[in-house]
Order: C-alpha cells, then structure tokens, then sequence
C-alpha cells in the first residue's frame, strides 16, 4: 500500500506541491488507521452502537454483492476513524458571470467539478483565494468518498451518523463507482451510481422488510426531487441573464435578484411541506453561482439511466453492460443520450421521480448539517 501512494505522489507530481503533499498525507491517514471490520465487531472492548452499525454494514456489503451484482473486493470491509466530522472538504467555483463549473484534473479521476482538501482551513483559504480573483467559490464538507477501489476505501466514522438508509445507500453508490467510472465526466459517473443507490436501497430495503423505512425514503426522496429542481431551474435563469449584454454594476444586482428570488420560492415550497426545515441552513447565507454546481453534476443524466433500467426489466447486471458501452463511447454521444426525450407516458413520471436525499454531502441536496457547500 506504501507503493501505492509513493506512486500517486509522482503521478500527481504536476500539480502545486501543497496540495499534492496534504493529499497523499489524508490518503495515508486514513490507510493507517484502517482496521477489518470483522475485528472491529469481534473485539470486546467495541462499543455496542459501533458493533451494531458495522454488522448492519458488513450485511449490506454482502447484500451488494450477492444480489446487485456489484465489486466483491476490499472496499468497505474495514473501518477507519479518523477523529473529525467530515474525511475531505470540497472547494467548488465558477466565474462571476457563468453557471458552468471550473474543472480541475487529476489521474486515474479524470478532470472533476471540485478540488478536495482533507484540511478545512486549506480548504477555505483556497476558496477565499477564488473569491480574489474574482470568481464565486463554495466549500462542502464531505463524509465520504471513492478512489475507486485503488485503496480498498474503509467504512470512516464520519458515515456512522447517517441514518441506516443513508449508510446503506452510500454504499451501494460508491461500489457503483468501482463498476463504471469515466474519467472526466462527473454528470455521466455520478447519475450512474445514484440510479443503482436507487435500486439497491428498495431491494435492500425490501429484503430486510423495513416499510417504514422506505415510506419515510420515499418521502425524502419526493422532497429533494423538489429541491434540486427549484436550483436547476435557478441555474438555467442565471444562465440567460449571464447571456445578456448589461454592464457589470447591473449584473451583479440582477444575479443578486435571482438568487432572492431562489429564497423565496424555497420559503413557498416549506409552506407547501408543512414546514419542514430540513433544507434550512443551506439557505441561510449568501449564495453564488458554485452553491448550485452539484445540483447539475448529480442529477443530469438520472431521467435516461433510470429509463435504461426499466428497459433492462430491472436487471442490474444487463444495465451495467448498457451502460459499460455507452462509457466506452465518445462524450458528445453520451451527452445525447443523457438529453434524449423520454419514451411517451415517461416524461411525467421521471419528472416526478425523487431524486437521492443527500448521503455523502458534496451535492447540493444536501439537508442541514450534511456537508451542504458554504
């Protein structure tokens, strides 16, 4: 495992020598302080609640293999804690005047819409940076991530706070990562994984016979469909004003407008949910244009891959092989697919479909205290 990072310190030699240093030092971190979660639970000294939730977890890592079809391997079989909230804080940005994401690229991940930070301060202190220059930046603490299997990820203990849901499907979603990833196409990648979270937690879920569990995941799932279509469509009113030609004065008012206006109808949407707040504090400051980043990158391409399932029958092994060849396609091709009409009758239900409550905190669903970007 040394070897393994010694060499991502030299494939990584391109980029500003702090962050590649704090990079490899987070990774090695958390390599460290891994322990196989069979031991974990064997070990009489293990609190109860930490014992239970890692059983629950050990059950679900065997449930995505035998019945998802998914990456029988070391991921997620060992446990790490690592002593704080979130493992990595995401630093996403646009310029001033645009809605389209700064990509940052790295190997073996491909070109993404963040860059990641294990420390906090760096994180913030890199924003604040962005913001100098005159760009919108916005920082999210993240509770858990994929290398996509290159370093047998651990179970971390800033996932254990999450719901059994939540825990579960993160964990579906970041396996799915180990069985399609293109580099360089975050939208294509991140819909994938969340159309096979999707799956995975109703069958899961079905299995163990936890209605309750999936009424209350359905609910959630109803409202942060709503949620991230009230960012999108936000998105797309910013994109138009930002086409006009008005001086930079009147822009700034215009875009500070939009983003008023984004409030209220959240405030609108509250009454409508009879109050519930769950999406509270990511309002409650001063949002930009990199505030509405992941609504787009995590939620683009879901209408065409959930459809691409239903016409599977619901065979996830046949959706990943569908979905392997798309990959191996060009990107304009995959961009045409992901924007292609839906199948008469279809339209209505996709839209209606609930997108995934927040689990990792880097998408902008994110309820509060999730890691919403600030």
């Amino acid at each position: 495992m040394f070897f393994r990072i010694l060499f991502l310190l030299f494939a990584l030699a391109p980029l500003s020598g702090c962050y590649l240093l704090q990079a490899a030092a987070g990774q090695m971190e958390i390599v460290a302080k891994r322990e196989p979660i069979s031991a974990v639970i064997a070990n009489p000294t293990t609190p109860r609640p930490l014992r239970e939730r890692l059983e629950y977890v050990s059950d679900a890592r065997t449930f995505a293999v035998n019945e998802l079809g998914l990456p029988d391997n070391k991921s997620y079989r060992s446990y790490a804690d690592i002593e704080r909230p979130y493992v990595v804080w995401n630093v996403f940005a646009t310029e001033e005047f645009s809605v389209e994401p700064r990509r940052w690229c790295f190997p073996i991940a491909g070109c993404v819409v963040y860059r990641g930070y294990f420390n906090e301060d760096r994180a913030n202190a890199y924003a604040r940076r962005l913001r100098f220059s005159g760009n919108d930046a916005a920082v999210g603490g993240v509770a858990a991530y994929s290398t996509l299997g290159h370093f047998d990820d651990p179970i971390l203990n800033t996932m254990l706070g999450w719901s059994d849901v939540q825990l579960a499907g993160t964990l579906f979603h970041e396996l799915a990562h180990q069985v399609v990833y293109v580099p360089g196409d975050s939208e294509f990648n991140e819909s994938f994984a969340t159309v096979v979270e999707e799956a995975g937690l109703e069958r899961w879920l079905t299995s163990r016979g936890r209605i309750d569990e999936m009424r209350t995941w359905y609910t959630q799932r109803e409202r942060s469909e709503t949620f991230i279509g009230l960012l999108l469509v936000a998105r797309e009113r910013l994109r138009s004003l930002y086409a006009e030609h008005l001086l930079p004065e009147e822009m700034r008012e215009r875009k500070q407008q939009e983003f008023g206006r984004l409030k209220f109808e959240y405030w609108q949407q509250k009454k409508r949910w009879n109050g519930y707040s769950g999406y509270d504090r990511w309002f409650d400051r001063a949002l930009n244009n990199a505030h509405l980043v992941s609504a787009a990158t995590y939620h683009g391409c879901l209408p065409a891959l959930r459809e691409t399932l239903k016409q599977q029958g619901g065979d996830l092994r046949k959706f990943y092989d569908r979905v392997r060849d798309l990959a191996e396609g060009p990107k304009d091709q995959r961009r045409e697919f992901c924007s292609s009409p839906l199948p008469q009758g279809e339209v209505a239900r996709s839209a209606a479909a609930p997108a995934r409550p927040c689990a990792r905190g880097i998408r902008a669903s994110c309820p509060a205290g999730q890691g919403a970007p600030r």
